[in-house]
């Protein structure tokens, strides 16, 4: 699959660059994609829930009546679970979410967002730039000229890039990324992919090499 190369000004620059078929162009396989998914959202949960036990509750000890001859069910301290402001029974604990993912799952499930990025021609490529100080009016008109503005955008860049980083960091939807933070989730997520020429390089020796 061939698509147009733009410049920062949003103009054709008359090139064309082959997107790799076995990363734009395989057969999206939804289950990978879940599973990568799942974890990348189970690993942003705090898991700092907590809920307070029998033992850990401060109310007295004391038995609240004599077991027998009440003609009511039996009852221990106040801090039974039975009565208001008892403990609660089986309640949450801290506990780390995270679950493991082969990293072959993991790539393919990227390769099948990238698909289905390539399949819906929501993959945008422009020349290499930077801005020569943070500003966030170039990076708007620099969406602006992609005809991307409408869209929820994620950037992809090759190595960090402290300026572009900064000028989009106003824009409410727009995100930008390096290849190595570049994830299944937030590709998903965006409604266009705009990619830089050496993220490209960047994402084939990337992906082919996991596979390997």
């Amino acid at each position: 699959m061939e698509v147009n190369v733009y410049n920062i000004k949003g103009e054709d620059t008359g090139r064309k660059i082959t997107l790799n078929e076995s990363i734009f162009g395989i057969e999206p396989n939804d289950h990978a994609i879940y599973l990568d998914v799942k974890q990348f959202m189970a690993s942003q949960r705090q898991g700092t829930h907590k809920s307070k036990e029998r033992s850990e509750l401060s109310g007295s000890t004391r038995k609240l009546k004599k077991q027998k001859g009440t003609g009511g069910a039996r009852s221990g301290d106040i801090n039974s679970p039975v009565f208001v402001g008892g403990a609660r029974v089986f309640g949450p604990k801290p506990r780390d979410y995270f679950f493991k993912l082969n990293k072959k799952v993991k790539s393919l499930a990227r390769k099948s967002a990238l698909s289905y990025k390539a399949q819906g021609n929501a993959i945008v490529v422009v020349e290499d730039f930077s801005f020569e100080t943070p500003k966030t009016k170039d990076f708007v008109a620099l969406i602006n000229n992609l005809k991307v503005s409408d869209k929820k955008l994620l950037f992809v860049l090759s190595e960090p890039n402290k300026n572009v980083y900064l000028s989009a960091r106003n824009i409410e939807r727009a995100n930008v990324l390096t290849v190595a933070g570049l994830n299944t989730y937030n590709v998903l997520n965006a409604g266009a992919l705009v990619l830089t020429e050496s993220s490209l390089s960047a994402i084939d020796s990337i992906l082919m090499k996991k596979e390997a």
